[in-house]
């Protein structure tokens, strides 16, 4: 329960600390954008107050996520957590579209000069900003294995890829001066902010996709399933159990792995399937921190339920 309650305090200040860095961001990067007129930091300004919004609802989602699984949440409340990704994946897809598409529009109407020496110096400081967030968030992050958290580190990751490569771009028209690249400049902004738009993109989707498979009660990713059987089937082998079935699924953060043994024999020895489950708890625990794990004889059901005498 302490260990509980100390990961929930770790979770919601790492989560305050990204809070606090988009806020700074957002208010930043709208002033650019406004001076500038910039559609490529208008994208950063977007991106980052919908992900400042999200964190608002993943603090206050925080300490659901720690109560313990009972009869009416067999799964806990871990599924919030998997619901809430994939609406954040959802409305960034949404976004990250719609700002492509705007883009487009400019572009056909002639595109637009921004001034180009601000932003780059901009990005540059932003993406050393960005960085220093990624230590700290990690840093915090290095026992949780939270994904939200996890989430939010990956998408400071982003920010910093986004503004290296803005940095480079917008300092180009300051270096190159040559007269192919003049009819290039008016549509340079808004090149930068499509390609970035695009880079972007399988992030929302992959968490779209993966959050859907989880709250449908699906099995993990096929690396997931296969590390994860890797891990158990020597042991099992080794004690001679060959006949398996497994059952995995994931809600949130948390696996649910359930292994069924066909035996031949009609007994079976709890204090040897203790052990086993054991050694098995302690195998998977060097690969994954929240899990649970259940080694269960498979008792076959064939629908007939006449009961036979002994």
């Amino acid at each position: 329960m302490h260990s509980s309650r100390k990961n929930e305090k770790f979770e919601k200040s790492a989560l305050r600390i990204s809070l606090t860095g988009n806020l700074i961001f957002v208010i930043l990067e709208l002033a650019v954008a406004i001076y500038t007129s910039s559609q490529a930091v208008l994208l950063d300004s977007v991106y980052d107050g919908v992900e400042l919004l999200m964190i608002f609802v993943s603090i206050i989602l925080v300490p659901l996520l720690y109560k313990p699984s009972n009869e009416n949440h067999p799964f806990g409340y871990l599924q919030v957590e998997t619901l809430f990704v994939v609406v954040k994946g959802i409305i960034m897809t949404a976004v990250t579209a719609g700002l492509i598409i705007n883009n487009i529009q400019i572009i056909i109407h002639g595109g637009r000069h921004v001034s180009f020496s601000v932003i780059a110096w901009f990005e540059l400081a932003a993406a050393i900003l960005s960085v220093i967030f990624i230590a700290i968030l990690s840093y915090m992050n290095r026992h949780l294995s939270s994904p939200v958290v996890t989430m939010e580190i990956q998408e400071w990751k982003i920010d910093t890829a986004a503004s290296l490569g803005m940095t480079v771009a917008f300092f180009l028209p300051m270096f190159l001066h040559a007269d192919w690249f003049r009819p290039i400049v008016p549509y340079l902004d808004q090149c930068i902010a499509i390609i970035l738009s695009i880079c972007m993109l399988p992030t929302p989707i992959h968490a779209v996709v993966t959050g859907l498979r989880d709250l449908f009660l699906l099995p993990p990713e096929e690396e997931t399933v296969q590390n994860i059987k890797d891990i158990i089937t020597p042991i099992l082998d080794a004690y001679g159990y060959d006949k398996l079935y497994f059952d995995i699924v994931r809600t949130g953060r948390k696996l649910w792995i359930s292994v069924y043994i066909t035996f031949d024999r009609d007994e079976i020895s709890i204090s040897r399937f203790k052990i086993v489950q054991n050694f098995i708890i302690q195998a998977l625990s060097k690969e994954y921190q929240d899990f649970y794990f259940e080694l269960l004889p498979d008792i076959e059901y064939n629908g007939n339920t006449e009961v036979t005498p002994s």
